[in-house]
């Protein structure tokens, strides 16, 4: 039996993949709530799957890391894109649930299906950045994805100000605003997580140029 210390590389890159479509698709999914006010029981266990799902692919790329002698890039970089890509999509499921604990759960809001359109443009372009790590090549592509993201955080700490501006500005009830200056923060911190992934593709780009 032949016997290799060489990986299969391309099964991290299709891991990387995996994570990439996952993230996409909860990002699709908040705003699709977010757009229809609906936060209710089905869409918290809609979201809790695809949860799930990107934390099985977490597993399975470490598990893969502890297992693998030679890698396609640091190690230290690989563990922290899949870490840090989940936690984003940790952080737009927690949203989810809090919309239904905090009784928001069929509450329409402007300012919420914008930080929802702003998060899911955040993680296409993430998505493809990380997607693009698989060919060097597309290193242009790469880094046009990361500034992206980059660009989107600065739209998303702007809009955050305005909203919580309005906000109080508005305020009457007390509780009404606790609980939105919550939803709206946690929201921007989600553009803030992408900001940090795309931070790290950028870093193994450079490493790897």
């Amino acid at each position: 039996m032949k016997f290799s210390l060489l990986p299969k590389e391309y099964l991290f890159f299709d891991l990387f993949d995996q994570m990439a479509e996952r993230a996409t698709g909860a990002a699709r999914c908040f705003k699709d709530f977010s757009i229809a006010g609906t936060f209710d029981h089905a869409a918290i266990e809609k979201m809790h799957h695809m949860e799930e799902s990107c934390d099985e692919v977490t597993h399975e790329i470490i598990d893969r890391l502890n297992r693998t002698f030679i890698t396609p890039f640091d190690r230290e970089d690989i563990y922290s894109l899949a870490h840090e890509f989940d936690s984003v999509v940790d952080l737009i499921q927690a949203i989810t649930n809090r919309m239904l604990l905090y009784k928001l759960d069929n509450a329409k809001n402007d300012d919420l299906i914008r930080f929802a359109e702003l998060i899911e443009r955040s993680v296409e372009h993430l998505a493809s950045a990380v997607r693009g790590l698989r060919d060097l090549k597309q290193s242009a592509k790469i880094s046009a994805s990361c500034i992206e993201v980059n660009r989107l955080e600065n739209l998303g700490d702007n809009l955050r100000d305005e909203v919580l501006s309005k906000l109080f500005d508005n305020a009457s009830d007390p509780m009404h605003v606790i609980k939105w200056k919550d939803i709206y923060m946690e929201a921007e911190t989600v553009l803030d997580k992408c900001e940090d992934v795309a931070n790290i593709a950028a870093s193994i780009l450079i490493k790897q140029g």
